[in-house]
């Protein structure tokens, strides 16, 4: 996600660009276009690195070198490792003058941390997503018709559905609640919403609504010990099945994660129940967690929490978390946004 804009001596507007991947041109290329002959002597801001290598297009850093841009602003650099550093580097070694704007390279990393993840890990950037009451609670032990949010909040989740290429959820919030996981954003994707389901047992009904409107979208990922002629029935309805075993018996979350990595699934929202959130968090795997709260408060021993699992025994070994940022969503409801604090073993910071 890059926009860019071209401004002259006098503060005027030359040219903008923004890139799509249908668009296939960068924002740099796109702008320098619309200022023509006038970019010589301006100053170009961009939201990141300007690349420096050829791929689909030619090098960006490369293009501002030669239209004679005389200052380039930008808040971050690329940190894929195709660019790391080395656009700048490029302008700098052509006199162009290269500003970071710190103050704005959180806001600039966050809108590609997506995009930064898979080039550097090769995995899927995953946010695990949740609505709960003030006291933690997503589920209560015997009635559970209705929405803890609003129809607001709601909508949101369906504006963060379309920012992901893939969602995950797991088998018990599918036969609960037989949900379609799809993106009712209603704006245009590049590629379908990829739904995956975790289902050790292969207890997915045929007649869910997840397999019922299969369409190329959906996969389950399951183990060796799912019995044999339900693995068949998906199959011939032409559900792809994926065996990832680990120790225990049950999906090995790092392994899938892993897998749809190479099929270049850059983003992965996770929408489920206790039990697999957990199990996310615990096997880490989680890169930033996404709570809505609802003005409500359930209380009871019984109630779900947001993440059940044995849980951390002490609270020394409590998950940190951090870069904490809370926002509005609907009357009496806000949401935090938080990224975990990975630990040594996943080699990020």
């Amino acid at each position: 996600m890059v926009g860019a804009i071209v401004v002259g001596a006098d503060d005027q507007k030359l040219g903008e660009g923004f890139h799509t991947y249908d668009g296939v041109k960068h924002a740099e290329a796109i702008a320098l276009e619309q200022a023509g002959a006038a970019a010589r002597g301006a100053t170009l801001y961009v939201s990141l690195e300007p690349c420096s290598h050829e791929g689909r297009t030619p090098a960006c850093a490369d293009a501002v070198v030669a239209a004679g841009i005389r200052r380039v602003v930008c808040p971050t650099e690329d940190l894929s490792p195709r660019v790391s550093g080395s656009g700048f580097e490029r302008l700098r070694t052509s006199g162009i003058e290269v500003v970071i704007a710190e103050e704005l390279g959180e806001e600039a990393r966050r809108l590609n941390e997506a995009f930064t993840h898979h080039a550097q890990t090769g995995k899927p950037f995953v946010t695990l997503k949740t609505a709960a009451t003030l006291d933690g609670k997503i589920a209560a032990p015997d009635d559970n018709t209705g929405w803890i949010t609003s129809e607001k909040a709601r909508a949101h989740v369906q504006q963060v559905r379309h920012n992901h290429d893939a969602i995950l959820t797991g088998i018990g919030t599918v036969l609960a609640d037989d949900c379609l996981l799809t993106d009712r954003s209603g704006l245009p994707r590049r590629k379908p919403l990829l739904r995956v389901v975790v289902d050790s047992l292969l207890r997915l009904p045929l007649e869910s609504k997840l397999v019922e409107s299969f369409n190329g979208d959906l996969i389950v990922a399951s183990t060796s010990s799912a019995v044999p002629r339900r693995l068949e029935a998906l199959q011939a309805r032409g559900v792809p099945v994926m065996m990832f075993d680990d120790p225990r018996g049950r999906v090995d979350l790092r392994a899938l994660m892993g897998w749809l990595g190479e099929q270049e699934v850059l983003s992965l929202m996770i929408e489920a129940g206790s039990k697999l959130n957990w199990a996310a968090l615990d096997n880490r795997v989680v890169d930033k967690t996404l709570i809505y709260y609802a003005p409500k408060i359930l209380g009871g021993a019984d109630s779900l929490p947001l993440a059940g699992g044995v849980g951390r025994r002490s609270r020394s070994g409590a998950m940190r978390l951090h870069n904490l940022r809370t926002f509005m969503v609907g009357q009496d409801e806000f949401a935090v946004e938080a990224y975990l604090v990975h630990d040594a073993d996943r080699g990020l910071s």
